[in-house]
Protein backbone atom coordinates (compact mmCIF):
# COMPACT_ATOMS: atom_id res chain seq x y z
CA UNK A 1 0.00 0.00 0.00
CA UNK A 2 1.53 3.64 -0.78
CA UNK A 3 2.94 5.15 2.32
CA UNK A 4 0.56 8.32 2.08
CA UNK A 5 -2.40 6.25 1.53
CA UNK A 6 -1.55 4.70 4.78
CA UNK A 7 -0.35 7.76 6.82
CA UNK A 8 -3.91 9.38 5.54
CA UNK A 9 -5.64 6.08 6.70
CA UNK A 10 -3.72 6.12 10.69
CA UNK A 11 -4.48 9.93 10.28
CA UNK A 12 -8.31 9.38 10.26
CA UNK A 13 -7.56 6.36 13.22
CA UNK A 14 -6.26 8.93 15.26
CA UNK A 15 -8.92 11.43 14.90
CA UNK A 16 -11.73 9.00 15.14
CA UNK A 17 -9.83 8.11 18.56
CA UNK A 18 -9.82 11.44 19.69
CA UNK A 19 -13.59 12.08 18.90
CA UNK A 20 -14.91 8.67 20.54
CA UNK A 21 -13.03 10.26 23.91
CA UNK A 22 -14.38 13.72 22.97
CA UNK A 23 -17.93 12.03 23.10
CA UNK A 24 -16.96 9.68 25.76
CA UNK A 25 -16.18 12.49 28.32
CA UNK A 26 -18.55 14.92 27.19
CA UNK A 27 -15.64 17.18 25.54
CA UNK A 28 -17.61 19.74 23.42
CA UNK A 29 -15.02 20.96 20.77
CA UNK A 30 -15.69 21.63 17.62
CA UNK A 31 -14.09 19.28 14.97
CA UNK A 32 -14.10 16.58 17.55
CA UNK A 33 -17.94 16.92 18.17
CA UNK A 34 -19.32 18.17 15.27
CA UNK A 35 -22.80 19.82 17.22
CA UNK A 36 -20.70 21.07 19.92
CA UNK A 37 -23.35 23.73 21.18
CA UNK A 38 -26.32 21.77 20.76
CA UNK A 39 -28.57 20.33 23.84
CA UNK A 40 -27.91 16.61 24.40
CA UNK A 41 -27.72 13.63 26.52
CA UNK A 42 -25.01 12.67 27.58
CA UNK A 43 -25.79 8.80 26.96
CA UNK A 44 -26.13 9.61 23.41
CA UNK A 45 -22.50 10.59 23.43
CA UNK A 46 -21.74 7.59 25.50
CA UNK A 47 -23.11 5.56 22.48
CA UNK A 48 -21.93 7.86 19.85
CA UNK A 49 -18.20 7.12 21.79
CA UNK A 50 -18.39 3.32 21.14
CA UNK A 51 -19.89 3.48 17.42
CA UNK A 52 -17.03 5.60 16.74
CA UNK A 53 -14.73 3.16 18.15
CA UNK A 54 -16.08 1.34 14.72
CA UNK A 55 -14.20 3.87 12.32
CA UNK A 56 -11.41 3.29 14.00
CA UNK A 57 -11.10 -0.85 13.71
CA UNK A 58 -12.48 0.15 10.28
CA UNK A 59 -9.76 2.40 9.25
CA UNK A 60 -6.80 0.75 11.03
CA UNK A 61 -7.87 -2.70 9.13
CA UNK A 62 -7.79 -0.41 5.61
CA UNK A 63 -4.16 0.40 6.89
CA UNK A 64 -3.21 -3.02 6.67
CA UNK A 65 -5.00 -4.27 3.95
CA UNK A 66 -6.01 -2.53 0.57
CA UNK A 67 -9.14 -4.83 0.11
CA UNK A 68 -10.37 -2.95 3.08
CA UNK A 69 -10.51 0.56 1.69
CA UNK A 70 -12.91 1.27 -0.55
CA UNK A 71 -15.18 0.01 2.85
CA UNK A 72 -14.17 3.04 4.59
CA UNK A 73 -14.34 5.21 1.83
CA UNK A 74 -17.90 4.22 1.49
CA UNK A 75 -18.93 4.51 5.34
CA UNK A 76 -16.95 7.84 5.43
CA UNK A 77 -18.65 9.31 2.49
CA UNK A 78 -22.29 7.62 3.86
CA UNK A 79 -21.32 9.11 6.99
CA UNK A 80 -20.81 12.84 5.31
CA UNK A 81 -24.45 12.27 3.64
CA UNK A 82 -25.67 11.77 6.87
CA UNK A 83 -24.26 14.71 8.13
CA UNK A 84 -25.61 17.02 5.37
CA UNK A 85 -28.95 15.32 6.01
CA UNK A 86 -28.83 16.70 9.70
CA UNK A 87 -27.52 19.79 8.69
CA UNK A 88 -30.83 20.30 6.14
CA UNK A 89 -33.06 18.66 8.39
CA UNK A 90 -35.89 20.71 10.63
CA UNK A 91 -34.50 18.83 13.83
CA UNK A 92 -31.82 20.01 14.14
CA UNK A 93 -32.90 23.94 13.41
CA UNK A 94 -35.97 23.30 16.37
CA UNK A 95 -33.05 22.87 19.03
CA UNK A 96 -31.27 26.02 17.71
CA UNK A 97 -31.19 29.42 19.14
CA UNK A 98 -32.77 32.07 16.94
CA UNK A 99 -30.45 33.28 14.40
CA UNK A 100 -27.67 30.94 15.42
CA UNK A 101 -25.71 30.05 12.41
CA UNK A 102 -25.27 26.21 11.15
CA UNK A 103 -21.78 27.07 9.74
CA UNK A 104 -19.80 25.53 12.05
CA UNK A 105 -21.67 22.46 11.36
CA UNK A 106 -21.26 23.03 7.25
CA UNK A 107 -17.22 23.66 7.99
CA UNK A 108 -17.22 20.21 10.04
CA UNK A 109 -18.91 18.65 7.56
CA UNK A 110 -16.89 20.12 4.65
CA UNK A 111 -13.55 19.04 6.54
CA UNK A 112 -14.86 15.37 6.93
CA UNK A 113 -15.75 15.19 2.86
CA UNK A 114 -12.33 16.90 2.33
CA UNK A 115 -11.11 14.11 4.14
CA UNK A 116 -12.93 11.94 2.02
CA UNK A 117 -11.84 13.63 -1.19
CA UNK A 118 -8.03 13.51 -0.45
CA UNK A 119 -7.98 9.69 1.12
CA UNK A 120 -10.27 8.71 -1.83
CA UNK A 121 -7.72 10.19 -4.69
CA UNK A 122 -5.13 8.84 -2.71
CA UNK A 123 -6.47 5.55 -3.24
CA UNK A 124 -7.74 5.85 -7.25
CA UNK A 125 -4.12 7.32 -7.95
CA UNK A 126 -1.76 4.26 -6.47
CA UNK A 127 0.37 3.01 -8.10
CA UNK A 128 -1.07 -0.91 -9.13
CA UNK A 129 0.93 -3.89 -8.32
Amino acid sequence: MPHLLRLGLLAAVAYFICMSIAHFFGIKWPILFVYYDTPFYAYQDKIISFAVISYVGLFYAASRDIAVVPIALAVLGVTVLGLVSVNLSDALAMVLADGQSTWPYWAQTGMLAAIWVGLTSLYVTRPRA
